[in-house]
């Protein structure tokens, strides 16, 4: 197996894990939240995070994909995904009080905006183009 299909099968591990932390962490928010205060729980999912976004960077690398933010180019709407996914998981996690339909709408917009992000990866074809 070359590199390239080791780094990505360790990226989409690594997605696998960081949407099931993300969901699970909602849940225990919401019912369980001394949970949240295990120490394996804040570090596990950041740490998660950081080897999938270098090991998407290095991805990015491998498929020699030139200029990211180009006007017709699936990764930079890509990009924008992650961003809106983080934005979105940010108010479903948050400490912020929120309520609780507020911080449920995030978590679908999240889970939804993920989705489309994976039909990106795998497709490779503009969802807006």
């Amino acid at each position: 197996m070359n590199g390239y299909f080791l780094v990505r099968n360790f990226h989409i591990a690594t997605v696998i894990v960081s949407i099931s932390l993300f969901i699970l962490r909602f849940f225990w928010l919401n019912f369980s939240p001394g949970r949240l205060q295990q120490c394996w729980v804040r570090i596990v999912p950041h740490l998660n995070d950081t080897l999938m976004l270098l090991s998407g960077l290095t991805l990015v690398v491998f498929m020699h994909a030139g200029v990211l933010l180009t006007q017709d180019s699936w990764l930079t709407e890509k990009l924008i995904g992650v961003i809106i996914y983080i934005a979105a998981g940010s108010i479903a996690l948050g400490r912020r009080p929120r309520s609780q339909k507020v911080r449920l709408a995030a978590l679908v917009l999240a889970l939804a905006v993920v989705a489309l992000v994976i039909r990106l990866a795998i497709t490779k074809s503009l969802l807006l183009g």
